[in-house]
């Protein structure tokens, strides 16, 4: 390579081949999933995660590193699917705070820059575990800052070469740091997905195209024909994309600071940091006659109250971009799901197929559901809005925080109800200003059903939420499903096709028949203070089948109370509690 530094125009190139490379990667990832289940989703989350940030990116003009760096953020972080997907949008969130007031990326600044990507990704997960994509992204790191402090002038192509192929060796030790990847016999599938990232970005500043992908011509021929991807409706059916464009942040802020003393790059910096939490689309731009501000937020005091502290303000303008959007709509009845038609026109911002929302009431609930017959239970149990998904279909922070807009309450209870989803909730929760919002990390949906029932109104939310976390660890879970490849794992010889009773942290049972898998899976849940077994049949058991498994358990432990279920759930043949 010719030139030794990056301008955002071959940044934004690098960052949309490394999309492509994961892209085309992402089936092959998704089968480095530990368990054989069929919903290995590693893979799928990181690239709808990714790609979410490549809409944003693609439709930048001008395109300058500031706005490359907040496309990439803010797209990333919205666009956020599962644990990988949240700790990517995470690491490429540090990348940018560091590149985003930078014309061009020099070895010094990539270095830093990876440093800081690494520090914000730990930051953001609770428990770091190593044998991990955070892992696999802090080798890389060090190995860039072991460089530089060898050599500061170093070439940005030994540099990245060097990078990749650490993080690339870091990989391949994963399964030394974590023994159920070495028992499995595979790589970390997050750490996979960041490596093929950065081969994508890295062949792209060498000049080297990446092979655009069957799925990817097809979705540009569905997007030239006005046709709308599976892929792109997934995970969105229950609370509706308004147009595709519209931002969860209401108020379009701007106004100039007249600052009190010198304004600093840390003074920015922590200003910058402050808004980026109460909203997107940060910009702050040093001029003449001052510093020119804009956000996207639903709390303008706020984000004025902050700058009041560090000069005068003028030149504020304050726009609903809800009214703006909505404001040329005629006001006609619109046609409900029934078929029938609502006048709407008292309210000129109700939407079709939006509910109007209720008036604010003091606690709401938002919970993660798969299958009709359990989206009945959460409904009867008073949750206010059902977020589709689940183990075959991650929802995204952004999935999360459409929710929160459409629940109308001072304080909200989430329930992800999948571990491989709280890293989400509590994205949104970070990314929300105005309502209290409490994750409570339900694991399953039996552990959501438990945490609804426990809240007592009486009670304060941070007195409910506590309760429900004390709650949630008294309900055991079991899953029972079918095994897609061929294995060997915790002293258990798995074929393809094979059923599984799958607990909360190892496989239970194995065999051939789904009612004697079923039930040996709950025998090894059971503990002497069991008292209720609940069955939750899916799409895929007739009624008949789930009412012998209910009898047999019966039978077989008569001192607990069996409850059957309907569930609906696809993929899950039965899902199961022990309390």
């Amino acid at each position: 390579m010719s030139t030794n530094t990056i301008s955002a125009e071959l940044c934004a190139k690098m960052f949309l081949a490394g999309a492509r490379n994961l892209e085309s990667k992402k089936e092959w990832i998704n089968e480095l999933n530990v368990f054989p289940v069929p919903d290995g989703d590693t893979g799928t989350n990181m690239t709808l995660t990714i790609m979410s940030a490549v809409k944003e990116v693609s439709a930048l003009n001008p395109l300058t590193m500031e706005s490359l760096s907040r496309a990439i953020s803010s797209g990333s972080l919205r666009g956020a699917r599962g644990n990988s997907g949240v700790i990517l949008s995470q690491l490429l969130r540090g990348f940018t705070k560091v590149v985003r007031t930078e014309e061009e990326i020099t070895p010094v600044i990539l270095t830093a820059a990876f440093q800081k990507a690494v520090e914000t990704a730990y930051k953001a997960v609770m428990k770091p575990k190593e044998g991990t994509i955070l892992t696999v992204a802090r080798g890389g790191a060090e190995r860039a800052a072991e460089l530089i402090e060898e050599n500061p002038d170093i070439d940005l192509e030994t540099l990245m070469a060097e990078v990749l192929k650490r993080t690339e060796e870091v990989l391949n030790e994963t399964p030394e740091l974590l023994p159920v990847l070495k028992e499995a016999g595979v790589v970390d599938s997050g750490g996979q997905g960041l490596v093929q990232v950065l081969k994508g970005a890295f062949d792209a500043y060498r000049g080297i195209d990446s092979p655009v992908t069957e799925e990817e011509t097809e979705e540009a021929q569905a997007e030239s024909s006005g046709e709308v991807s599976d892929q792109d409706l997934a995970g969105e059916q229950n609370v509706p994309d308004l147009t595709g464009e519209v931002s969860s942040f209401v108020y379009d802020t701007a106004f100039r600071m007249i600052p009190e003393k010198e304004f600093t790059a840390d003074a920015e910096l922590v200003l910058r940091t402050y808004l980026e939490a109460i909203g997107d689309a940060v910009s702050i731009v040093p001029n003449a006659g001052g510093i020119d501000i804009c956000i996207h937020t639903n709390d303008p005091g706020r984000v004025l109250q902050k700058a009041l502290k560090l000069g005068a303000l003028t030149q504020i303008r304050i726009i609903n971009t809800l009214m703006e959007l909505f404001s040329s709509l005629p006001v006609t009845p619109e046609e409900n799901r029934d078929g029938s038609e609502e006048d709407r026109s008292e309210d000129p911002f109700a939407l079709p197929g939006v509910p109007k929302l209720a008036e604010l009431k003091e606690t709401g609930f938002i919970s993660v559901s798969i299958g009709d017959g359990i989206a009945d239970i959460f409904r009867d149990l008073g949750v206010d809005c059902l977020i589709e998904g689940g183990q075959t279909m991650n929802p995204s922070t952004e999935d999360m925080l459409r929710a929160i807009d459409q629940v109308n309450a001072k304080n909200i209870f989430i329930l992800p109800n999948n571990k491989n989803i709280i890293l989400a909730a509590n994205q949104a929760k970070s990314l929300t200003s105005n309502k209290n919002i409490f994750v409570i990390p339900t694991k399953t949906v039996p552990q959501g059903i438990t945490a609804v029932i426990n809240y007592v109104p009486e009670k304060s939310p941070e007195e409910n939420a506590m309760v429900m976390e004390l709650e949630i660890e008294n309900v055991r879970t079991g899953q029972v499903t079918y095994a897609v490849r061929d294995t060997h794992i915790e002293n258990k010889v798995i074929s393809a096709g094979d059923i599984m009773g799958v607990g909360d942290h190892s496989i239970l049972s194995v065999g051939k028949d789904t009612t004697l898998v079923a039930e040996e899976t709950i025998a090894e849940m059971m503990t002497d203070e069991a008292e209720l077994v609940s069955i939750y049949y899916g799409e895929d058991i007739k009624k008949e089948e789930a009412d012998v498994l209910a009898e047999r358990v019966t039978e077989r432990f008569p001192d607990c109370d069996v409850e059957l279920n309907y569930g609906g759930q696809p993929i899950y043949y039965y899902i199961i509690s022990v309390e």
